[in-house]
């Protein structure tokens, strides 16, 4: 294909390099461009950017993907299936097929983003029912799919603004304003990213601010525990030395000791209770 639609050695080694930056390159004959869209990895069970590269000239439009990308290869099938639909899309220029091909992948960027809100639901849910210490991994997981999704969507904005100026002299001058929607939904993208990694950031918050608020709960509680048992233990540590003290050898002093004792617990107990400190 380098060959025959003379295509720069430059850009053919982007083509076959593992990762590029996205990006436009413009030729006279020719337009290259590197996107980025987000894909879930199955065999890391996270969000991944897959790579497509594009060459687009006045009378073809070629499409290079790193990983296969569902919406590309369904309109293609499609295309290959239903003629009318092959000579709607071919009759306007290879700019606008390109829109198409491009408003198929940013649609399917959506239904990520819904998987991400849901989560976000849950993790609220989850958070209201108790269970904070069992939604720290989830929010974690949260984060790290918006952070990734992030990655690949903020150096993309530009680009397709830079997109949007350079396919002009492929398209009909009544189509220029179609990749205005291309560039809207990215812009869409980014704006419900930046709303869920705030939602997020509130809900971490909210945790960890539950977590922090249950283990001081429990600190209170071993200290006002230790503090009834401190003076219950002193009584005992005198009366237990090896001297003498007043009542040795009496059974009834030691009942008398063990009342003192207990009555010590309870007014120290009832004191915490009545200062709220328990």
């Amino acid at each position: 294909m380098a060959e025959r639609f003379g295509f720069h050695e430059l850009d053919v080694e982007d083509v076959l390099s593992k990762r590029q930056r996205p990006k436009i390159d413009e030729y006279p004959g020719y337009l290259f461009c590197v996107l980025h869209f987000p894909v879930y990895d199955k065999a890391i069970q996270r969000l991944n950017a897959a790579e497509l590269d594009v060459f687009l000239g006045q009378d073809f439009l070629i499409t290079l993907p790193n990983v296969e990308l569902l919406p590309v290869s369904r309109l293609f099938d499609r295309c290959q299936h239903d003629p009318e639909l092959a000579r709607e899309l071919f009759s306007k220029g290879s700019g606008y097929l390109l829109y198409h091909v491009l408003d198929d992948l940013f649609d399917y960027c959506f239904p990520i983003l819904d998987k991400i809100s849901h989560k976000l639901d849950s993790i609220e849910d989850e958070l209201f029912e108790g269970r904070s210490e069992e939604i720290v991994r989830d929010i974690s997981n949260a984060k790290q799919e918006i952070i990734s999704y992030r990655k690949i969507i903020k150096p993309e904005r530009t680009t397709l603004r830079l997109l949007e100026r350079h396919t002009q002299r492929f398209l009909p001058e009544e189509l220029e304003l179609y990749f205005d929607d291309i560039v809207d939904s990215a812009e869409r993208i980014w704006d419900l990213l930046d709303n869920y990694k705030e939602v997020l950031e509130g809900l971490e918050s909210t945790n960890e601010s539950v977590i922090s608020h249950k283990q001081g709960h429990v600190l209170a509680v071993l200290t006002v525990i230790a503090t009834i048992v401190l003076p219950l233990t002193l009584v005992a540590s005198i009366f237990g030395m090896n001297v003498r003290v007043p009542g040795e050898g009496d059974i009834h002093a030691f009942w008398a000791l063990v009342g003192v004792m207990i009555a010590l617990g309870l007014g120290m107990f009832g004191y915490f209770r009545y200062r709220r400190w328990l």
